[in-house]
């Protein structure tokens, strides 16, 4: 498939193909690198090239093809909803999202291609129908596009903020009272492998509420790398698990982060809410007497609580 735009002014080629089809430079990027993107019938070769009025931009889509594992799928997801555009499934634990140079194991993308799962191509061949991101040591609702189309979509609700997802996570004290942490996040300056709270990174917002003893939820108002972990730093607070912002010695396997909610609109127009069971893991460190599985949508825990975030 061919997508043709006309450019209305004078600007970048990354910035206007991100705009048109509501994605990141980086994936624009990566069509570029693979020759999917021509300007009046050439080869773009670089992101920065600059456009014209008038300029006829065109972008091609390659088929999602199932190729030769490199990495076995020894592993198996559990799928929450699907139909002809799209799937949400509940990530385990310690699976990595897509492949990387520095990734040396089967991936989600990996478990995809290999189910023979029709994806979108708009991505690119690393992220084949990855709509949004979720660390390797999180766990939870991801939704993946079937075709462009709904990719789009998707990520026009991504950008506009309708889409969006509710964290359970354990902490390692309670909160008290219901916090919205609106800190702009960047790099950390000592440690590369970190982000941390920098008056002059980007915005970013998270309100935090109290579940159940050390059970805590949040929602994420922009879409910043670590940004739950980040911004729970700044009021004093770490997740179970996490040894990269909270104390290195815990025993705890793994970060105790689960996406356990995501809404969105469907693209024949349907509203969904879909909830993604915890896993075992996550479940033997609840306090007791939470009944998890009774608590339903997190979504009425918030509806008192957006005020103190401004909306």
């Amino acid at each position: 498939m061919i997508k043709r735009f006309i450019s209305e002014k004078n600007e970048r080629v990354d910035k206007f193909l991100a705009q048109k089809l509501n994605v990141s430079r980086n994936q624009i990027e990566n069509l570029i690198k693979h020759s999917l993107v021509k300007l009046n019938g050439s080869d773009v070769k670089k992101g920065g090239v600059k456009l014209k009025k008038n300029d006829v931009v065109e972008v091609e889509f390659k088929n999602a093809e199932s190729s030769e594992q490199e990495y076995e799928v020894d592993f198996d997801i559990p799928v929450l909803y699907e139909d002809e555009d799209l799937l949400v499934i509940n990530k385990p634990p310690g699976i990595v999202v897509h492949p990387a140079p520095s990734v040396k194991e089967a991936t989600l993308v990996d478990w995809l291609k290999s189910k023979n799962i029709r994806l979108s191509t708009i991505a690119g061949e690393e992220r084949f129908g990855i709509v949004h991101r979720i660390d390797k040591e999180t766990s939870g609702a991801l939704v993946i596009a079937k075709n462009n189309k709904t990719h789009e979509f998707l990520s026009a609700q991504l950008k506009d903020k309708s889409m969006g997802r509710y964290y359970l996570m354990l902490l390692n004290e309670p909160l008290k009272d219901a916090v919205c942490v609106d800190k702009p996040i960047a790099r950390n300056p000592k440690n590369r492998l970190k982000m941390a709270y920098v008056k002059n990174g980007r915005e970013a917002k998270t309100l935090f509420v109290p579940i159940f003893e050390k059970l805590a939820a949040a929602k994420l108002f922009t879409g910043r790398t670590h940004q739950i972990r980040v911004h729970l730093g700044t009021i004093g607070r770490y997740i179970l698990g996490d040894r990269l912002y909270g104390k290195k010695e815990q025993k705890i396997p793994r970060v105790m982060l689960h996406a356990r909610e995501i809404y969105f609109m469907h693209p024949r127009g349907e509203k969904l809410s879909i909830i993604a069971p915890m896993f075992d893991d996550f479940k033997k460190y609840l306090p007791k007497g939470y009944e998890n599985e009774k608590n339903g949508s997190l979504s009425d825990r918030f509806a008192p609580y957006y005020g103190l975030c401004g909306k």
